[in-house]
C-alpha cells in the first residue's frame, strides 16, 4: 500500500524581533528621518533538520540577516507565502528617572485598542497616556500576546489576521529563495501575519510585532533593515484508496497490509455483475487560522472501462480518528455539501467541495473548541461508493486499474499540489471443451450449469459472439444459466472471481453417458511478485485447478481450461459387447477349423477375428483408459 506520509516541517523558532529591545540602553537616539525596511525568510526546517543540513539549536535569531542561515537553508526555500503588516503603534523614546536613576528606554504608543483588545490588553494597562495616546513596554506586549496565543490560538490568530488584512499592506509573495522584502517603511511598531500561503503550508506562523527600529544585540545600536525567520509548518494530506468485493472479505493482500477493514484492500477479484465498493480515505492537511483554509479539496476518479459507476450514492463521512470510528459528521449528494459531475467518455467522476462544504471543513466548531487548530484540521474524510463489473473489464493478471487523484489548494490559490493512489479489480474465466468417445456426437445437446461453491450460487451469462459473459448470480437453479457448446465444442465463460466451481453437465446427445460427478474448478488469486508503481502493493496472479490437479491457465493467467468427454452410453456398448463376443466365438471356431484342414489363411482369419472380437468386446473399458 502506498501512503503518503505526512511531512510535518517545523520550521524556526524565531524570537520575536520586539523582544530584542530593551526598556533600559544606552544606544544612539533614533534618527526620526530614516525609513526602515521588513525583511522575511521562509525555509522548510524539519526538512533541512532530517538531512542533518540543521540544527536549530544553534542559531539564535538576532534581527540582522545572516548569510550563512540562507546559504545553508536555501535548497528548503517555501515559495508563495503571503505576508501582510500593519503599523498599530508609534514608537517613542522614554527619558525618566527611576529611584534617582535616570532611565532611557522605548515605548509604543497605541492611539486604537483593536489589536489591544485582541491580545487581551486595555487601556488601563498602559505604562502611561498622553493626548489620547496609551503606551505599552515591549515586555508588556511580548507576553500579552503569547499569553493570548497559549489560551486561544486559533481565536486570536484570526482576530489579528483580520485586523491585518483589512486595514494592512500585503508584502509580495516569497520568491524561490523563500524571501520577502518591503523597503520605505515609516518607523513604529508593526503586526505581521500570515495572510495567504501555498497548498504545503499547513499552518500559518504566529503573529508577531516587529519594531522598526530595533536594537541590536549589544544594545548600543539600531538596525532600520529587520531580518525574521518565522516558524512554518508543511506537509500535505493523506490519500489511500481501496476496494471491496462484500463487508466479509478480507482482501486478496492482507498479508501487505495492516490498517484493512470490513474487507477493505489494494487489490479484490469480482465477477461481471457484481457490485464492488470502492473507499477513499483523505487525512486532512492541519488548519490553523484562516490563512490556511482550504480553497479547492476535488477527488478526481477514474475507472477502468470494464468497472461503471453506479451513481447518486457518493457519502463523504468525517471522523475524530485514523480508525473512522469516531464520526463527526456525514455528507450525502444532496446535503449541499458537495458536488458530484460524470464524464461518461473517459469514465471519470469529479467529487468536488462546495462553498458550504468548504466552510465547514474549515470553520465547524466541532472538533476543536478554543484550540490552535479549526475546522475538521487532521480528521480523517472517507468517502464511498459504488461500482458495477461489465463485460470490458480486462481478464486475469492485466486487472482492472482504478485511480483517484486528490487537488488541493489553499488561500495562496496560484498554488496547488495532488496526490494519487490506486486499486485494481481482477476477474477470470473457464475454456471447457466438449467432446464425444467416438467423435460423433450432436453438441447442441449438451448442457451444463456452473455453480459458485464458495458463495452459494449459480453463474448467470449471456451469449454474445460465441462467448459466455457471466451477468449475474442466482440462488434458483431453475433460473440460471444452461451453457452449451460452440460448433468447435467449447463453452469459454468470461467474468468470474477467484473461487471453487462445480461444472455439472444436466443434459448431452442420445446413446452418450452423462457424466456422473461434477467437475471441481478452483480459481486462485494471490500476491505475485511484481508491485503497482502507484499503490505500492503486490500485483495479484492467478492459478487453476481441475478436480484437484493443477492446470496451466492461458491468456495471461485468466482462462481455466479443461476438457470433458462422454463416452457412448451402456445399451450401446452392450449391443457393441455381445457383436464382441460373436466375433469371438466365431474368431475361436475359424482357428479350431484350420488346424482340421491344415488352411493357413483360415488360421490367420481366424485370428484376426479372435482379436477383433477381443477389442470390440472390452471397447468400453479400452476407451476409459484411453480418455481417463
Amino acid at each position: 500500500m502506498k501512503k503518503t506520509k505526512r511531512l510535518w516541517a517545523l520550521l524556526l523558532a524565531m524570537v520575536m524581533a520586539l523582544g530584542l529591545i530593551s526598556t533600559a540602553f544606552a544606544a544612539p537616539t533614533i534618527d526620526s528621518e530614516r525609513k526602515a525596511s521588513l525583511s522575511l525568510y521562509k525555509y522548510d526546517i524539519t526538512a533541512a533538520s532530517a538531512d542533518g543540513t540543521w540544527d536549530a539549536a544553534s542559531y539564535v535569531s538576532t534581527g540582522v540577516q545572516d548569510d550563512a542561515v540562507t546559504d545553508k537553508l536555501a535548497q528548503y526555500a517555501i515559495q508563495g507565502v503571503e505576508f501582510s503588516y500593519l503599523r498599530v503603534a508609534d514608537i517613542a523614546m522614554n527619558n525618566e528617572l527611576v529611584n534617582g536613576q535616570r532611565q532611557v528606554g522605548v515605548l509604543y504608543g497605541f492611539a486604537d485598542d483593536a489589536v489591544l483588545q485582541a491580545i487581551g490588553l486595555t487601556k488601563a494597562d498602559a505604562y502611561k497616556r498622553g493626548n489620547g495616546v496609551f503606551y505599552f513596554t515591549s515586555d508588556k506586549l511580548n507576553k500579552a500576546l503569547a499569553d493570548a496565543l497559549a489560551d486561544n490560538a486559533t481565536t486570536v490568530k484570526n482576530a489579528l489576521e483580520i485586523a491585518v488584512r483589512n486595514g494592512g499592506k500585503a508584502m509580495p509573495e516569497t520568491d524561490a529563495n523563500g524571501h520577502s522584502k518591503v523597503s520605505g517603511l515609516k518607523q513604529g511598531l508593526y503586526l505581521v501575519v500570515e495572510t495567504r500561503v501555498p497548498e504545503n503550508v499547513t499552518s500559518t506562523c504566529n503573529p508577531f510585532f516587529v519594531s522598526l527600529p530595533m536594537t541590536t544585540m549589544d544594545g548600543k545600536d539600531w538596525n532600520y533593515d529587520v531580518t525574521v525567520y518565522p516558524k512554518n509548518q508543511t506537509g500535505s494530506p493523506d490519500l489511500e484508496k481501496t476496494v471491496r468485493e462484500d463487508k466479509n472479505s478480507t482482501g486478496k493482500n492482507t498479508g501487505s497490509l495492516t490498517d484493512i477493514a470490513d474487507g477493505y484492500a489494494h487489490t479484490a477479484t469480482a465477477s461481471v455483475g457484481d457490485v464492488v465498493e470502492y473507499q477513499i480515505i483523505s487525512t486532512l492537511p492541519t488548519i490553523t487560522s484562516k490563512a490556511t483554509s482550504l480553497t479547492t479539496y476535488t477527488f478526481a476518479d477514474t475507472l477502468s472501462e470494464g468497472i461503471r459507476y453506479n451513481r447518486s450514492d457518493v457519502v463523504i463521512e468525517f471522523f475524530r480518528d485514523a480508525g473512522c470510528t469516531d464520526q463527526i459528521t456525514a455528507w450525502d449528494e444532496d446535503s449541499g455539501k458537495l458536488v458530484v459531475s460524470y464524464d461518461d467518455a473517459q469514465n471519470t467522476m469529479t467529487i468536488g467541495m462546495t462553498e458550504a462544504g468548504l466552510a465547514d471543513i474549515n470553520e465547524s466548531a466541532s472538533v476543536y473548541t478554543d484550540s490552535v487548530k479549526r475546522g475538521y484540521s487532521d480528521c480523517t474524510m472517507r468517502i464511498t461508493y459504488a461500482a458495477t463489473l461489465t463485460a470490458d473489464a480486462q481478464l486475469g493478471d492485466s486487472d482492472n486499474p482504478n485511480e483517484v487523484v486528490l487537488t488541493w489548494k489553499r488561500t495562496n490559490t496560484g498554488y496547488f499540489d495532488t496526490l494519487q493512489d490506486c486499486c485494481h479489480v481482477y476477474t477470470y474465466g473457464v475454456d471447457v471443451l466438449k467432446q464425444f468417445s467416438d467423435g460423433k456426437g450432436d453438441l447442441a445437446n449438451v448442457h451444463f450449469l456452473l455453480h459458485n461453491d464458495t458463495d452459494g450460487y449459480f453463474v448467470t451469462a449471456k451469449l454474445v459472439d460465441g462467448v459466455y459473459h457471466v451477468t449475474g448470480h442466482e440462488v434458483k437453479e431453475s433460473k440460471a444459466t444452461l451453457f452449451a457448446p460452440n460448433g468447435e465444442g467449447h463453452i469459454r465463460v468470461m467474468g468470474l472471481e477467484d473461487d471453487t466451481y462445480t461444472l455439472t453437465e444436466t443434459a448431452t446427445d442420445k446413446g452418450y453417458v452423462l457424466l456422473k460427478d461434477g467437475i471441481e474448478i478452483v480459481i486462485t488469486a494471490a500476491e505475485g511478485e511484481s508491485a503497482c508503481e502507484t499503490c505500492g502493493v503486490k500485483l495479484l496472479t492467478a492459478s487453476g485447478s481441475v478436480n484437484g490437479d493443477a492446470v496451466d491457465l492461458e491468456s495471461g493467467n485468466a482462462i481455466v481450461p479443461l476438457t470433458v468427454i462422454n463416452n457412448l452410453s451402456d445399451f450401446i456398448f452392450g449391443v457393441i459387447r455381445a457383436v464382441g463376443l460373436i466375433l469371438l466365438g466365431w474368431g475361436i471356431v475359424q482357428i479350431g477349423l484350420s488346424f482340421q484342414s491344415h488352411d493357413p489363411s483360415q488360421r490367420s482369419n481366424g485370428f484376426l477375428t479372435l482379436a477383433g472380437g477381443v477389442i470390440v468386446t472390452f471397447a468400453k473399458e479400452i476407451l476409459a483408459l484411453i480418455t481417463g
